[in-house]
């Protein structure tokens, strides 16, 4: 809920609308700077056969760090390397297969100068992005991404502000540009971040179903009060109907017993094939938690059976299942 300012109030919120206005023409005018260096980036690391190493040194190796847990997060082998202690030994980490991004706004960074002539020693490549083309940095890259920007943030155009910000929205660009060439999807995001919120909002249904005894299943000649009880012992409001190769045919849940009492016929002299509901819809096992509860939410259901690629029936997953991992 937003709150009215008073007037004591006006000059700080006067410069942070300065900001990020600043913060925000750094970003829309990297737009026209981008040019064919980018996608020969994206490809010279599509076909890097090691591991692409990010440096920086002060604000700009916070944003080289935040670029390398971004590109791991999205399916490239990354790590950052500070660039005094790689020229103190820890340059050994770097292989000829490598492919090296340094980040630097003047493009005339002491230490990542100094780092130019060992990485090219070792056989890595490097990508340098910099606001400064004809730099050192950007003269010794096998490609200098433009990274310009006319002021910092900083009412005294001092501190690293917009230039960085300008830095972090190229490097994300060039990450997701990665991404997408190597047709990086949803289940391999999914793999790599099994924790925390965003790891439960990308699990995937086979964690969380009933499995094995806990399946409720019949046959279609199974009498409705077999049905009854076997929905009542496994307590998921629903059981499937399989043929004799445990093939899904049909499913019966709670609201089918209702409509069918009301009906008028004597329901206990009914099998399940005759008050089933037939080919009902059904998952796999690698559909996301959050895709069934999509699923479930747009049908007004509130089970789901899971299936085999031959549709053989081999879990259930609940409404209650999916809400106890608090992915939403």
């Amino acid at each position: 809920m937003t709150q009215k300012p008073s007037p004591q109030d006006e000059p700080s919120l006067t410069l942070a609308r300065e900001v990020l206005e600043t913060e925000s023409r750094a970003i829309l005018g990297l737009i026209p700077q981008l040019d064919a260096r980018f996608p020969a980036a994206v490809e010279m690391l599509f076909g890097c056969a090691g591991r692409v190493v990010l440096s920086g040194m002060g604000k700009s190796g916070i944003i080289a760090r935040k670029l390398a847990a971004t590109l791991s997060s999205t399916g490239t082998a990354a790590y950052f390397l500070h660039p005094a202690e790689a020229i103190h030994g820890d340059l050994g980490v770097v292989r000829d297969d490598d492919i090296v991004i340094a980040l630097s706004h003047s493009g005339e960074t002491e230490e990542l100068v100094r780092l130019v002539e060992s990485i090219r020693r070792t056989g890595a490549r490097l990508i340098v992005i910099t606001g400064e083309d004809q730099s050192t940095l950007a003269q010794a890259a096998d490609i200098a991404l433009s990274c310009h920007v006319s002021e910092e943030a900083c009412p005294l155009n001092l501190a690293p502000t917009a230039s960085t910000t300008a830095a972090l929205a190229l490097g994300d660009a060039l990450a997701m540009a990665l991404s997408q060439r190597k047709g990086f999807r949803q289940e391999n995001f999914a793999n790599l971040h099994p924790g925390g919120r965003l790891g439960k909002k990308l699990m995937r249904v086979e964690s969380l179903m009933h499995g094995g005894d806990l399946i409720p299943r019949v046959s279609p000649s199974t009498s409705v009060a077999d049905v009854i009880h076997e929905m009542s012992s496994k307590r998921l409001g629903v059981t499937s109907v399989v043929d004799e190769h445990d093939r899904l045919v049909g499913i019966v849940t709670d609201g089918d017993l209702r409509r069918h009492l009301t009906s008028g016929v004597n329901l206990l002299e009914r099998r399940a094939a005759d008050i089933m509901t037939k080919d009902p819809v059904a998952i796999s096992t690698k559909v996301l938690a959050v895709e069934a509860l999509q699923q479930m939410e747009q049908r007004k259901i509130t089970s789901l059976v899971v299936v085999d690629n031959e549709r053989r029936v081999v879990g259930v997953v609940h409404l209650h299942d999916l809400l106890r991992t608090r992915m939403v």
